[in-house]
């Protein structure tokens, strides 16, 4: 376990390597590996641990009744995915967690931490508020999706995205995290008709790209 590299995430953040190793051992923390395409948590499980991508990278989706498929977001190492649900007893995962390539993942029973205990309570206290911090960090993420996504065309839907990741890297030239399919869910849209749209901006001098690189230009 690198726990010099937990202690840089945002859940250890603020505690030094050596208590992270002290408070995974009162978490009963539990490392598992994962294949592109296996299934970390399926839609309808009830869970109780969430996890930390200690490397690789894991897709969240929602699939509905119909065999539709939306994907949420992608999520690499460091990034702490199912918190909400593991904090809430019984309650039903509306999305399903999938290993988008090899993947470690870190598995931490939400109980105990969210419980102190006499060994590690100053340092639970720290893995406490990093945890609230994170959650407040996934509820901004969802509403920038939906902002993305309110749009009616998909060119308003890809003026907003590219232009939030625009100003999330602080240069109009950048590379972003999906591909072409993964960015057709992610905006809710079909993607020969993104691709069309796409290209007709490209056309138009809006924007050039290469797969997933990207440069705006001025003129709109």
């Amino acid at each position: 376990m690198d726990y010099n590299f937990l202690s840089k995430t945002v859940l250890f953040r603020g505690i030094a390597p050596d208590e992270v190793k002290s408070i995974l051992r009162c978490l009963n923390a539990e490392q598992r590996q994962y294949k592109k395409g296996m299934v970390i948590y399926h839609a309808g499980d009830s869970v109780q641990s969430m996890g930390l991508v200690l490397s690789g990278h894991i897709q969240i989706e929602n699939d509905d009744f119909w065999g539709n498929k939306s994907i949420l977001d992608i999520a690499g190492p460091g990034t702490v995915f199912a918190e909400t649900y593991a904090c809430v007893p019984g309650e039903p995962l509306m999305v399903s967690v999938l290993a988008a390539g090899p993947a470690d993942v870190l598995f931490l029973n939400i109980g105990r931490v969210l419980k102190t205990c006499s060994e590690t309570c100053a340092h639970h206290s720290k893995l406490i508020r990093n945890l609230l911090t994170v959650s407040a960090g996934k509820n901004l993420n969802l509403s920038r999706r939906i902002f993305h996504t309110s749009s009616k065309s998909i060119r308003g839907r890809l003026l907003s995205y590219l232009s939030y990741q625009a100003v999330r890297c602080g240069k109009k030239e950048f590379e972003i995290p999906f591909n072409r399919q993964q960015l057709a869910d992610y905006l809710s849209v079909d993607r020969s008709a993104l691709s069309n749209e796409l290209g007709k901006m490209q056309r138009e001098g809006l924007i050039v790209f290469s797969r997933n690189h990207f440069e705006l230009k001025e003129t709109l």
